[in-house]
C-alpha cells in the first residue's frame, strides 16, 4: 500500500486532474505487475507500463512488447491513445509530470511538461526550457 502521508502532495495533484474530467495515464518504464498496484492506491485506471513476458506461468526476464522507455515511452503512449480512437495532438492539453531525464522526448512532446522533484540535470533542462518545476512531498 502507497503511504498517502508521503505521497499526499501526488494524490492532491491526481485528484484535481480527475475531478476536473482530465483523462488521467501513469506511464512508466517499470513493469505492470509492480506499477498496477500503485496505480490503483492512487486511483488512476490508465495504466501504460512495460510489460513482462511469461510462459508457462513464469517470466522469463524479457519484455512481451516494446519497453515503455525514453522514446519507447511515447511509442506506447501513442498506441494506447490509438487504441482508445485518440492522438496526443487531439487533446487541447496535455500534461506530463517525470522525475527523470530519461522522460526528456515524452516531456518535450506534450503541451506542458513538469519537472517533479527533478534531479539537478533535470532541472537545469527544465530551467533552460521554461518548464515548470514542482517539488511534491
Amino acid at each position: 500500500m502507497v503511504d498517502n502521508a508521503i505521497f499526499k502532495d501526488y494524490l492532491a495533484q491526481i485528484e484535481q486532474a480527475c475531478k476536473a474530467g482530465d483523462v488521467c495515464v501513469i506511464i512508466t518504464a517499470t513493469n505492470s505487475f509492480v506499477t498496477a498496484p500503485i496505480a490503483r492506491e492512487f486511483g488512476i485506471e490508465n495504466l501504460i507500463a512495460t510489460e513482462p513476458e511469461h510462459r508457462g506461468g513464469e517470466f522469463t526476464g524479457n519484455v512481451a512488447s516494446m519497453p515503455c522507455f525514453r522514446e519507447g515511452k511515447i511509442a506506447c503512449l501513442e498506441s494506447w491513445l490509438a487504441a482508445h480512437g485518440w492522438a496526443l495532438d487531439s487533446f487541447a492539453d496535455s500534461t506530463f509530470y517525470s522525475d527523470s531525464l530519461n522522460d526528456l522526448p515524452l516531456l518535450a512532446k506534450v503541451k506542458h511538461p513538469v519537472a517533479a522533484n527533478p534531479d539537478d540535470t533535470l532541472r537545469a533542462h527544465a530551467e533552460q526550457h521554461g518548464w515548470r518545476i514542482i517539488n511534491l512531498h
